[in-house]
């Protein structure tokens, strides 16, 4: 995938989808320390910082994208053909410039010039000039490595599939667009320029790879110190827009007790961590230009641990980057930051094998076979293929999980969660690895992640524990942040009267990723009541709380507000308005605002603009859905809306779900229960298109058959509640008492505080 795979706050009835939102950047002329700070060039650094240019120059961020040369491509332009699923494409040159014949948006074999490389090691992509300023990256790419570890080839990124025009990812399609999805964290000082009314860009960079000024901010006043004869050394920034030394002159010294270094004093600012996020993480963009030296939240908003993002138990599932796990570690809770283990220019590892590791753990305790049970200098005893095992990515990058966690081989026996010792051990199970770990250190040895894997699992597969779980898990003030507001995230979809105490402690959270989910949560309740409670978060002084805030509370009755409680509304649900234009281009943008308008009871403008997301991209799902809701709401059938987006994406479960509710709402109950089978078959794992499905074929088909359709949704999800409860309605129907009985059983031993668990397995009495 492209380097910018990033999210923003859709909503789809409830679930949330990815949106990529790039940054813009004006430039104002500057000479001195007194204007505004311009981009003057990493060249104009090197003087001054020899050994840091030197370190930079041949790095990935060096190497970030360059113009197609003989001295930047790596790959075989020498007529080579590929096939991939009977489509061969050749790679050749042609004036001494670099071209690939290859299938084009029509779907025929077409000559395009490549105009840029894209990354070097261990892949290089390629990025292709279409109409309107659209950079596109290839699907196929180069395999950098060696012969010897497999490379020197040609490879496609999707190599199992057959991704035809019509797909979302081929290589022309918006998700592939550079501009969009993966210029800002490429480029320095990057202008992406979009013209809405022509539909075309007219992208533009200070410097075309990750150079200095990416990460320190623009250096015209940093230079302007520097020539002064004498300097004044009474300006403490040096004319920098941000300081990424730690200014607290803090140290690291090593614990006795523990064997693992302490820093005096405890770190309290992440400038470093927050400049680094900004690409090193699944996030959008907020607000442009980009603010060096702010919190992450004021540009960017930052993913939390979505279930298709990561596994319950917070390992790295999709492509994420580092910083989401990263700030689940111990590590960063105890002050460790980038450059601790990296080096900020070359951004290799400050010292080889076990050496980053030993510089904060005692080796004498940690580098022995006592702790990691393996031969000296195997791959076992090997610090980082434990703690921070690889997951690969775009077929060949291989990337480690920077959660920095305990092996926890039993997780993956409860939810086929991966584990560090069966990804060595391929001929083994989690079991063995399980017993394993629990013969060399006990039985009870917990590494402090079953308590977040055990509530989103119970919050995913509707536990009847799952508001308790999770309830705890967000009060838990020993779990990261980022834990606590996905734990808040996903007690808002099963919330019960109980989650109100909660709520109401998470609105003034310290940490700003709690204090947005529990302005999200507020949607759940009724828009008179959220005012009262989430009116502070409106001034929150991160932007991304902010506009949360704003959008939650829009529908809120403004005669029920002071004036100056309506001026400070309607300024966060403005910034909410700037925020969605970032990426005024794509579909998300106008599905957000459609949500926005929605909630500020102006359908025609909502109406407008889930059209015009359609308009933008014809499978663009949440749109088809979300429009034909507004309907409804207005009286009017979504019928054609829905019937229209199954015919652009006929395999989206969410349009016939959909589809087969509108039907139901019409009485057409044949019709219906086949549009919401087909939606239960595209998306075997959602548990609510099952019961849906289920009550469908109930009216349609009886009871019996219903049985057999919640029976086979139990196998897939066996705690779940609403299944449970389903069952023990239709087998008392059904006459069967007596699994109606063991139903109820299994409800109480899910949920032995669920007080209608408690009254339905009374009411069925002894057996």
């Amino acid at each position: 995938m492209l380097a910018a795979w990033i999210l923003y706050g859709v909503r789809l009835m409830a679930p949330r989808i990815l949106l990529a939102l790039l940054l813009t950047a004006g430039v104002a002329q500057a000479t001195g320390l007194d204007d505004a700070p311009t981009h003057v060039g990493a060249a104009q650094c090197k003087s001054c910082h020899e050994a840091q240019y030197k370190a930079w120059s041949g790095s990935h961020h060096d190497l970030a994208m360059a113009q197609a040369t003989e001295q930047t491509v790596l790959g075989n332009f020498r007529n080579q053909t590929f096939v991939q699923h009977g489509v061969t494409s050749r790679f050749f040159r042609r004036d001494g410039r670099f071209f690939v014949n290859t299938e084009g948006p029509d779907g025929t074999l077409q000559d395009f010039e490549i105009r840029y490389t894209f990354g070097w090691m261990p892949l290089q992509q390629y990025l292709i000039e279409l109409k309107g300023g659209r950079l596109q990256a290839l699907s196929i790419a180069w395999d950098s490595r060696s012969k010897k570890e497999g490379g020197q080839r040609w490879f496609h990124l999707h190599p199992n599939a057959r991704i035809a025009p019509d797909d979302d990812r081929f290589w022309t399609r918006p998700s592939q667009n550079w501009n969009s999805m993966c210029a800002e964290c490429h480029s320095t000082d990057l202008r992406r320029n979009y013209r809405p009314e022509e539909d075309r860009y007219e992208t533009a960079w200070a410097e075309i790879d990750v150079a200095c000024e990416a990460c320190h901010g623009p250096g015209s006043r940093h230079l302007a110190w520097a020539s002064r004869t004498p300097r004044d050394d009474g300006d403490a920034s040096r004319g920098l827009v941000v300081r990424l030394r730690d200014a607290d002159a803090g140290s690291w010294g090593m614990d006795a007790s523990s064997g693992i270094a302490k820093r005096t004093p405890q770190r309290t600012t992440h400038a470093q961590l927050e400049t680094c996020a900004r690409c090193h993480s699944r996030r959008a963009t907020l607000h442009e230009p980009y603010v060096h030296g702010r919190p992450i939240g004021d540009t960017h908003r930052v993913s939390l641990l979505e279930d298709r993002l990561y596994y319950p138990d917070g390992q790295i599932r999709d492509e994420v980057y580092e910083y989401g796990a990263f700030l689940q570690s111990r590590m960063q809770r105890a002050g460790v930051t980038c450059s601790d283990c990296h080096d900020p220019h070359s951004l290799g590892l400050r010292s080889p094998g076990n050496g980053v590791c030993l510089s904060c753990h005692l080796g004498a305790r940690y580098d022995a076979p006592a702790h990691h049970h393996h031969k000296a200098d195997s791959a076992g005893a090997a610090c980082v293929e434990c703690h921070a095992p690889t997951r690969v990515y775009m077929v060949v990058d291989a990337r480690r999980d920077h959660s920095f966690r305990v092996p926890r081989p039993d997780l993956g026996t409860l939810f086929g969660t991966p584990d560090a010792c069966t990804g060595c051990h391929k001929d083994k199970n989690a079991a063995w690895a399980a017993e394993t770990i629990a013969a060399w250190f006990g039985p009870d040895r917990r590494g402090g992640v079953e308590r977040l894997a055990l509530a989103l699992h119970a919050g995913r597969s509707g536990a009847a524990d799952a508001e308790e779980q999770l309830a705890a898990l967000v009060g838990d003030a020993a779990q990261p942040g980022i834990v606590r507001a996905t734990a808040l995230a996903a007690l808002r979809e099963v919330a019960t009267p109980a989650s109100l105490m909660t709520l109401q402690r998470a609105l003034g959270d310290s940490d700003a990723l709690v204090r947005r989910a529990a302005a999200g949560f507020l949607e759940r309740l009724e828009p008179a009541k959220r005012h009262p409670l989430g009116a502070p978060l409106l001034n929150d002084p991160v932007r991304d709380v902010r506009i949360e805030a704003g959008l939650a509370l829009a529908a809120t009755p403004r005669q029920t507000l002071s004036s100056e409680q309506v001026l400070q509304l309607d300024k966060a649900i403005r910034e909410y308005e700037t925020a969605q234009r970032v990426n005024a281009e794509r579909p998300e943008s106008d599905l957000n605002l459609g949500l926005l308008y929605t909630a500020l009871a102006s359908p025609e403008k909502a109406e407008a603009a889930y059209r015009s997301a359609m308009r933008k991209d014809p499978t663009f799902v949440p749109a088809y859905v979300n429009l034909a809701d507004l309907l409804r709401a207005q009286g009017r059938s979504g019928e054609a809306v829905l019937r229209e987006g199954v015919a652009a994406a006929p395999r989206a479960a969410a349009l016939h779900h959909a589809l087969g509710l509108v039907l139901v709402r019409e009485q057409r109950l044949t019709e219906a229960a086949a549009a919401l089978q087909r939606a239960a078959e595209l998306a075997p794992d959602n548990v609510r298109f099952g019961y849906i499905h289920a009550v469908a074929v109930k009216e349609t088909e009886g009871v019996a058959r219903a049985l057999e359709v919640l029976r086979a949704q139990l196998l897939r999800h066996p705690e779940n509640r609403d299944l449970l409860l389903a069952l023990v309605s239709y087998s008392r129907e059904a006459g069967d008492t007596a699994k109606a009985r063991d139903y109820a059983e299994r409800l109480v031993r899910f949920g032995p505080k669920d007080p209608l668990a408690r009254q339905i397995r009374a009411e069925l009495g002894e057996p």
